[in-house]
């Protein structure tokens, strides 16, 4: 690697998280070759989890790559990453991969010119911005949140740092991987954000739900309206104080910041329908795929696994059914990551940890794939996904067993274990009641 030199200013086109890039230390330096098809060309900002950097891909395209500064963050930050990669819609930023390289953990990202809405209030506010451009922000935004909370993905970071505004309009990006370890006596772990933004079960590591992401954009929009963002309960009166802000607007957006998520707006639906500016089309892929031809009706399957990977916070699931002809186990819908490379694979009877939990009748909650002889380790490598711990149960209709539904991966990082196994047998019987009654209606 030939000398370097200091890199010129950041051009206020390209996007920014969190602080001014003058505060950081380097940590990949310019000219650093990443995994062989990526160099580093500059920081870009710094975050309480890891260091974005512009990066420059082998075929010339411009990337932005996440580093992962914190190592005990590594299993979250690799079972999610493989998630996020599965995403596909004009309003959320496309993760191209994640990828290990000497150890360091990345996520690498498509590049999104322009500015982000902190950079652009900062800049235009006076102090907010117009009401109509304010609105218009906020319905792209529910664009975005709603088709993620569609796919079962809760954002966690809702915020004007972390939406773009691209040349088609807003972005959203950077999504919260992260949790910060909290001082014994205080509970388990915590979000990392920007605290003024995000919905208090978000700050205190309760369960999490789309409502959790309907407060960060609630958030973001009044400090749109109103200059900064608002403290709980804000007692500032918007209609009052702001010209074109309606009280139909006030109420929603303090129906939106409720401090206890049960009282809280459900769904960024409901948010931009109280705005004025209700969501309309349906674009983006679904994380749910099956195969063309089933005897049980694919819409049903593909509920079913996506479903289950909601209940159990799982990166991916999947069903897979007894072939009643050859005996072989047929992956025929999942959910998440890995799911084009594992739909349609099939297994000799008994082989890999779904052949083992069908031929027992019995479910397995795997702390550790990996070191499970029974694993499928071909068989996974195949689809470029090797999971970190598993829970599978057998769907049984009588003395029956019908196939298995599986679920992989945590997405807090944690490993599935007995607790989980009673919950999953009931899901199961759930799942062939459903399948039972498709089959009864189809004869």
């Amino acid at each position: 690697m030939g000398p370097r030199s200091d890199p010129a200013p950041l051009p206020r086109t390209w996007f920014l998280y969190g602080r001014d890039v003058s505060e950081m230390s380097e940590e990949l330096p310019a000219g650093q070759s990443v995994a062989g098809r990526y160099v580093i060309e500059r920081r870009l900002s710094e975050g309480a989890m890891g260091a974005v950097y512009q990066a420059r891909a082998d075929d010339g395209g411009a990337v932005a790559i996440k580093h992962l500064v914190d190592p005990s963050q590594a299993a979250r930050f690799e079972i999610e990453g493989r998630l996020l990669t599965r995403l596909d819609h004009p309003r959320v930023v496309r993760v191209v991969e994640h990828l290990s390289d000497g150890g360091a953990q990345l996520l690498v990202m498509a590049l999104i010119e322009g500015p982000d809405l902190n950079l652009t209030l900062r800049d235009r506010g006076e102090p907010g911005l117009p009401v109509s451009e304010a609105l218009e922000h906020a319905r792209q935004a529910g664009e975005a949140l709603r088709y993620v909370h569609e796919q079962g993905v809760v954002h966690r970071d809702v915020k004007p740092h972390n939406l773009i505004c691209g040349v088609d309009g807003v972005v959203l990006v950077d999504f919260g991987i992260a949790r910060e370890q909290v001082p014994p006596g205080e509970g388990g772990t915590r979000a990392l954000g920007t605290p003024l933004y995000m919905a208090p079960e978000v700050l205190v590591g309760e369960e999490l739900s789309p409502r959790s992401d309907v407060y960060g954009l609630a958030a973001t929009t009044w400090a749109l309206l109103a200059g900064r963002p608002p403290q709980y309960d804000d007692p500032t009166p918007l209609a009052e104080t702001i010209e074109g802000v309606s009280p139909e607007i006030e109420r929603t957006l303090r129906s939106a910041l409720q401090i206890r998520p049960e009282r809280r707006l459900a769904s960024v639906d409901a948010l931009a329908a109280g705005l004025g500016v209700p969501l309309t089309g349906d674009e983006g892929r679904s994380l749910a795929i099956s195969v063309t031809h089933s005897r049980v009706p694919t819409a049903l399957l593909e509920a079913i696994v996506r479903t289950t990977a909601g209940v159990f916070e799982g990166t991916a699931a999947s069903i897979a059914l007894v072939d009643r002809v050859t005996g072989e186990l047929v992956f025929e819908a999942s959910w998440g990551a890995g799911a084009e490379d594992i739909v349609g694979v099939r297994l000799p009877p008994r082989e890999g940890l779904a052949g083992a939990v069908v031929a027992s009748g019995s479910g397995e909650a795997i702390p550790d794939c990996r070191s499970d002889p029974r694993f499928a380790q071909a068989a996974a490598q195949k689809t470029g996904y090797v999971p970190h711990t598993m829970l599978v149960s057998p769907m049984r209709r009588g003395e029956q067993t019908l196939g298995a539904l599986s679920v992989l991966d945590r997405r807090d990082g944690k490993p599935y274990g007995p607790a989980d196994l009673q919950k999953a047998a009931l899901f199961s019987d759930l799942a062939v009641a459903a399948i039972s009654e498709a089959e009864r209606q189809a004869h």
